[in-house]
Formats: structure tokens, sequence, C-alpha cells
């Protein structure tokens, strides 16, 4: 902790005096506050072909859509799974935009002129 402390007040100095409070979760701590983490399986389940395809969230192909109107999965529980990229929130946010028709398209097209 020390070390990323460290690591960030590099970058942007006076982070530290800036630090109100501390959580710290080993990998224990981590399990017993969320159901998901049980075992350390961080992509709440296996990362095997079948699991990514087929069984996230609802019979498919790896789509963000649930049951539930308007709902999407945004997480590690969603294709491609857990990381630091974003993708399953890219993913559902599209799904999104996608629902809304037309106007929900030319959203989508407006923020990909924005990113550049």
């Amino acid at each position: 902790m020390q070390r990323i402390e460290h690591e960030v007040e590099l970058l942007a100095p006076g982070f530290r005096d800036r630090i109100l409070g501390r959580h710290v979760f080993n990998p224990r701590t981590m399990e017993a506050s969320n159901a998901n983490l049980v075992g350390g399986a961080i992509n709440n389940g296996t990362a095997q072909l079948h699991q990514q395809l087929f069984f996230r969230p609802t019979s498919g192909f790896a789509r963000p859509e649930t049951p539930i109107d308007g709902l999407y999965l945004a997480s590690a529980s969603a294709h491609p799974g857990g990381g630091g990229h974003g993708a399953p929130g890219s993913n559902a946010a599209r799904a999104a935009l996608r629902a809304r028709g037309p106007r929900g398209r030319l959203t989508a097209r407006a923020l990909r002129a924005l990113r550049g």
C-alpha cells in the first residue's frame, strides 16, 4: 500500500495529505464481503469457453441483456469477464443505446465523435 501511495505521490504531490481514511482488504476479507469472490473467483466462476459464450448472463452469446427490460449486466459476470479493461460496461452501454432505437444510435455516434 505504501509503495502504491508513493508512486501516486510522485505524480500528484500532496496526495497522501488528502487521505482521510483507509480500508484495507486482503483476499479473505474481500471474499467475506462479496459473495461473488468465493474461492477467489474474480470472474464469478470459470472463464472456460462454455461460461463465456453460453451461460452469461442468460442463454445466448454473451449478450449484456437480461430477462428484465432495461436491465443490462456490466460486471465481471458479463463477457469478456473481469479485468481492468471496462469492456463489460462498454458492451452494456452499447446494448442500452441500441435498445433506445435511432435516438440511442445518434447518441452513440455523437459519443464516438467526441472521443475522436
